[in-house]
């Protein structure tokens, strides 16, 4: 086992709704109270990392790891529109403050997803006074922690609407396939026979496989909750402005941090698949990771570092995605166990962006056997050690996820984490494959 240099930046991540707790004025909490909600239960108080940060961060210190990336919750910052909470921003110095205490360097996402509920109702990421709001609640959180932190990401997985637009067009092209090309009618669509091979194709918990029935209870009741029958959350498809807005909002941000403390090292992380192809599937193959990764190199090649966000791949040919084959090792979110496509992706991305320096700020798997997390580790770690060799400049690695947590509409079933966590007793209790990890360090 080779391990890092001592300035490698080794750890885990989270985000703030999927361990935290109570995020009561958030878009999601609104979405998994609902009586049609399409979440499968509710987040609650997810894992009580709230109150348990110091548990959970000396953990990670313990086992050797000296990098934590969390999110910092905006609906907790500023639950009304144009109110800040004092109390919540202490809660997040007071965690940055405990990362330092153990020696682990805190990488904080300022987006992870979930926004207030108020932002929605406003019209959400497809109204571009976002980006002035966005740019407002990073100046307060900035101001506030200005002289405590080296690295924040502004937006986790800038990418997501345009992967979830993709995603929801194939989705009802085969519903239309279904009813002879008309648009789909609950009386004669009732549910997606491939919903678990659709939600395979994105790194993040979507729940696809609700009757269609439901799904439009699920709208009507979204008007009473939102004003919008489609509420434009950040995991909602983009419409023809989403992206722009998104990108708008990340140099926005960085233009803030900027100006606050120029010595932050300012990044965006993108969702990214290792995009192959088979004969016949080379356009559609280069169309794809343009969208999700190539047309954003213009406005991001001048970042501080870029955080790079890998599962597994995606095989193209010239009708389009390639199944999956039946017998192959899959994860509990239906896609191809792979960790080959970290080294693919990172040696891609530099390529195209040679001189920024990259941190894996997401990879890793949702399994039942920690054996199988702790290869996956191994081999994604080789690929990690293998570029640098070739000298493309990597800073750090953080795995997916520290704690077994909310996966989004999935709920808790999946479980991503290096420690596990009693349901009932928030009892945590560490993986072999937490310790496994701490030993590439330095």
């Amino acid at each position: 086992m080779k391990k890092f240099s001592k300035d490698f930046l080794l750890g885990a991540a989270t985000s703030a709704h999927q361990v935290e707790g109570n995020n009561i004025y958030s878009d999601y909490w609104a979405m998994e109270q609902m009586k049609n909600s399409q979440f499968v239960e509710p987040s609650g108080k997810a894992v009580d990392h709230y109150n348990k940060y110091e548990e959970d961060i000396k953990m990670l210190s313990d086992a050797g790891l000296n990098a934590y990336r969390f999110s910092i919750e905006w609906a907790r910052i500023e639950p009304q529109k144009g109110i800040f909470d004092e109390k919540e921003i202490q809660h997040y110095k007071d965690v940055i403050d405990c990362c330092k205490k153990y020696n682990v360097e805190p990488i904080i996402t300022l987006h992870h997803f979930t926004s207030p509920k108020w932002l929605i109702e406003m019209g959400g990421w497809e109204n571009e006074e976002v980006v002035e709001l966005f740019a407002n609640y990073t100046k307060y959180v900035v101001e506030n922690i200005k002289d405590d932190v080296n690295y924040i990401c502004t937006i986790n997985e800038a990418n997501m609407r345009l992967q979830v637009k993709s995603l929801m067009e194939r989705f009802m092209k085969q519903m239309m396939a279904k009813t002879g090309g008309n648009t789909p009618k609950i009386s004669n669509v009732e549910q997606n026979d491939n919903s678990n091979d659709m939600e395979g194709q994105l790194q993040v918990g979507l729940n696809l496989s609700n009757p269609m029935e439901k799904m439009k209870l699920t709208a009507i009741e979204n008007m009473q909750v939102f004003g919008d029958m489609n509420p434009h959350t950040f995991v909602s498809a983009a419409g023809e402005t989403g992206d722009e807005i998104v990108i708008n909002a990340h140099k926005a941000a960085k233009n803030v941090i900027k100006s606050i403390n120029p010595k932050i090292n300012v990044g965006i992380t993108l969702s990214l698949h290792d995009i192959q192809c088979v004969e016949g599937g080379e356009e559609k193959a280069k169309k794809n990771w343009d969208e999700e990764f190539g047309h954003y190199v213009e406005y991001i090649k001048d970042d501080d570092f870029f955080g790079l966000q890998n599962y597994t791949r995606t095989v193209y040919d010239k009708d389009g995605i390639v199944p999956v084959e039946n017998g192959v090792p899959m994860t509990q979110m239906d896609y191809e166990i792979y960790p080959e496509a970290l080294e693919h992706v990172i040696r891609r991305v530099n390529k195209e962006m040679p001189n920024v320096p990259i941190i894996v700020t997401e990879n890793g798997i949702a399994v039942d056997d920690d054996n199988i997390r702790c290869n996956f580790i191994d081999k994604a770690i080789n690929g990690i050690q293998s570029c640098q060799q070739d000298g493309i400049n990597i800073l750090g690695y953080c795995y997916w996820s520290l704690l077994d947590n909310f996966e989004w509409q999935k709920g808790f079933a999946l479980t991503f984490g290096l420690c596990e966590v009693n349901r009932s007793t928030y009892e945590r209790t560490p993986k072999n494959s937490l310790t496994h990890l701490g030993k590439y360090a330095g």
